[in-house]
């Protein structure tokens, strides 16, 4: 298969105690045949990233939302830049340990994406504060039992997921001390937070918070935990998943690796459009690349059956996407097809089934076709805003049909990929080009060694003719463990 192509053995298959082998051999990517890629000089942190783009783009636009029409999110995007970003991100940072976090307490993160999001985690990687998202999708008590187990002593949240956090009081006030809404305070919220002794914010009001004050940044260090992300696991409650700064730079040096080998390196003329939640790994660590290159992100105004007309509107380079929305953008486009009349509806597939065969012989999907490109797709990536070159899916496995239909017809390359929050969201991806890897996650990324380990009682065999296992993944990526499995570092918040 195409992934053979890119892979190299770095190592033999090792024996079990019953003297055959109980782990296949370990792979690593081809483009990481002469080591790992390092950091970039002088980013060891999350911090580092948006710090040394803000002095190469001061004036680049980094985050965008819809302008405001007749009171609703409907106008063109609006950008603030780089250095507008920073200035905000040092007036929160300030704020926040005028309220006494300092350097390794918790901060809570509770919403939808958008720019107070981006500002709140970035002031948290200015100070050394781990950053916590909080998010109801884990179970009835998410929230209460998240900022009682991290700790988190100050916590931001989107206006309209105040009530939810009142639920958590008054158990959560053994740690909680301050609320920040991203919007407003009602007067009677502010009256039941203040029954328990917690101060309340609005976005305004707190970054007046530290006017005239003026607090040094510590010297992060790569192994200090940047992220406590909460997943699922699989028994109990949710595990805390430990993030250091170091896993999410060594992933991104991977990336960067990548895609400048596969001749589709970032920069900071790409657009992000930023929709898919920022509690989990896989949009943080995107969003963390996007900042690193100086590019842009632009938010969606938070409805699904908007999404498409925020593509249209925000024009991205690079879409990030989950299976569940692929197949919504791919009924959407088979339902207009089949609408549009026979004549069309034959052009259509007549055109789709031409360039799916030149892209079978080998051709790269943007010589495989281009009249077909120019005259029937063209609509499609439109669609798409015009300018999405790729579109990587990943958190569940996306059918084959939809993604050989999109890889035709989107006029990007459609990519796969698979990874965990204790891997730092980047494990495996397919590449662009190579149709043979159709329906499967491709080769490990260019910064983890891989291999499968025998599992004996379920029939699986690393080393058999058609090997099976456990995946075992290694590397600096990975999480420094979970909070279910040691203490949490003590804190100064």
């Amino acid at each position: 298969m195409a992934q053979r192509k890119y892979i190299i053995e770095v190592e033999k298959a090792k024996e079990g105690t019953e003297g055959r082998p109980s782990m296949g051999t370990v792979y690593r990517s081809l483009f990481a045949k002469d080591g790992f890629p390092p950091p970039i000089p002088g980013r060891e942190s999350c911090w580092d990233f948006f710090r040394t783009s803000v002095e190469k783009y001061p004036n680049n636009p980094m985050l965008g939302r819809r302008e405001m029409v007749d009171g609703v999110p409907s106008g063109k995007y609006v950008w603030q830049t780089y250095k507008e970003v920073y200035d905000l991100v040092m007036k929160v940072g300030n704020s926040i340990r005028s309220c006494g976090v300092g350097e390794g307490g918790r901060c809570g993160i509770y919403g939808a994406n958008c720019a107070e999001w981006i500002m709140s985690m970035e002031a948290c990687n200015a100070h050394g504060i781990y950053c916590v998202p909080l998010y109801d999708s884990l179970g009835a008590g998410a929230v209460e039992f998240i900022i009682c187990h991290a700790e988190v002593s100050i916590a931001f949240m989107e206006e309209k997921k105040i009530p939810e956090v009142l639920k958590t009081l008054p158990n959560a006030t053994k740690y909680l001390r301050t609320l920040v809404s991203f919007g407003k305070v009602a007067p009677e919220q502010r009256d039941e937070v203040g029954k328990f002794g917690l101060d309340i914010y609005s976005w305004d009001e707190f970054l007046q918070l530290g006017n005239g004050k003026q607090f040094d940044l510590p010297v992060t260090k790569k192994s200090d935990i940047c992220t406590i992300m909460y997943t699922s696991g699989t028994t109990g409650d949710p595990k805390g998943v430990m993030i250091s700064n170091e896993s999410i730079v060594t992933l991104i040096a991977g990336v960067k690796r990548l895609l400048e080998s596969v001749n589709e390196e970032l920069s900071e003329k790409d657009v992000y459009l930023s929709y898919l939640p920022l509690a989990h790994i896989f949009d943080r660590v995107i969003e963390e690349l996007f900042i690193s290159h100086g590019a842009s992100i632009g938010f969606w105004r938070g409805d699904v059956k908007l999404l498409v007309e925020d593509i249209g509107e925000l024009k991205p380079t690079i879409f990030c996407a989950v299976p569940r929305v692929l197949d919504r953008i791919y009924s959407g486009l088979t339902q207009k097809i089949s609408s549009g009349g026979f004549l069309k509806h034959t052009l259509f597939n007549i055109a789709h089934s031409y360039k799916l065969n030149n892209m079978r012989k080998g051709l790269k999907h943007a010589e495989a076709s281009p009249l077909c490109d120019k005259i029937v797709f063209n609509k499609v990536k439109q669609g798409l805003g015009g300018n999405v070159r790729l579109i990587l899916s990943g958190a569940a496995p996306l059918a084959t049909h939809v993604e050989s239909f999109l890889r035709v017809v989107s006029c990007a390359h459609v990519l796969q990929g698979y990874g965990l929050t204790e891997s730092c969201a980047g494990t495996f991806v397919s590449l662009p080009n190579e149709l043979a890897m159709l329906g499967t996650v491709g080769p490990p990324v260019p910064n983890v060694d891989v291999c499968l380990e025998s599992v004996p009682e379920m029939g699986y065999d690393a080393c058999s003719s058609t090997p099976r296992g456990e995946i075992c993944i290694g590397g600096r990526p990975y999480s420094q463990g979970t909070t279910s499995e040691k203490t949490l570092p003590r804190g100064h918040g």
